[in-house]
């Protein structure tokens, strides 16, 4: 029985040491580097407009509207549900994905009044692994910067500004294509007026 007592308290002892430094010390050190280093990241990177919070910039959200640019599909739950995240799981020769973006591909071509022989940027028609896509391409926001100033009553040439100014570059500089943040783009086109 000693030798089990023996054994048992430096084992309790290492549980109690391990705890305090993987569910206490770690967690606050982590925090601390990320309030210091990414407070905005951290904190969710969220947009304020007149002191009111619309959205993060990091997470997707959805826009129907003709006088806003759409983002890409969602597969996320009903769309953008942070707690349905994932993609369709239908692989490239599934019939249903191939039927699902042939429709959206008329759908998108028929919403900004595009030819029926000018192609759509795959990413109009296909939704990414988490549904959860905060940027389009720029060619996705080009093709409906048309439809957008029709809309608004704005000058193209002021959409296409506002496009280049909400387009984030490649991460790390060489990672991923250059995107435009569709949060951000919808937000500034708002405040044009």
């Amino acid at each position: 029985m000693r030798a089990f007592l023996r054994q048992l308290v430096p084992a309790f002892l290492m549980l109690a040491v391990f705890t305090v430094i993987t569910g206490v010390v770690y967690p606050l050190v982590v925090t601390a580097v990320g309030q210091a280093a990414f407070k905005d990241k951290a904190d969710g990177s969220l947009l304020k407009v007149d002191g009111v919070i619309v959205g993060s910039t990091l997470i997707g959200q959805t826009f129907a509207e003709p006088k806003y640019f759409h983002p890409r599909p969602s597969n996320a739950g009903k769309g953008y549900d942070g707690y349905a995240s994932s993609g369709t799981n239908l692989g490239p020769t599934n019939p249903v994905l191939i039927d699902a973006v042939k429709q959206r591909v008329i759908d998108y071509r028929t919403e900004n009044n595009l030819p029926a022989t000018l192609p759509v940027p795959v990413d109009a028609v296909t939704s990414s692994a988490s549904g959860l896509d905060p940027e389009i391409s720029v060619a996705n926001a080009d093709l409906q910067a048309q439809r957008v100033a029709t809309t608004r009553n704005l000058p193209l040439e002021t959409v296409q500004k506002l496009i280049t100014s909400n387009t984030v570059g490649r991460s790390l500089g060489m990672l991923n294509e250059p995107g435009v943040n569709v949060l951000t783009l919808n937000v500034a086109l708002d405040q044009a007026k």
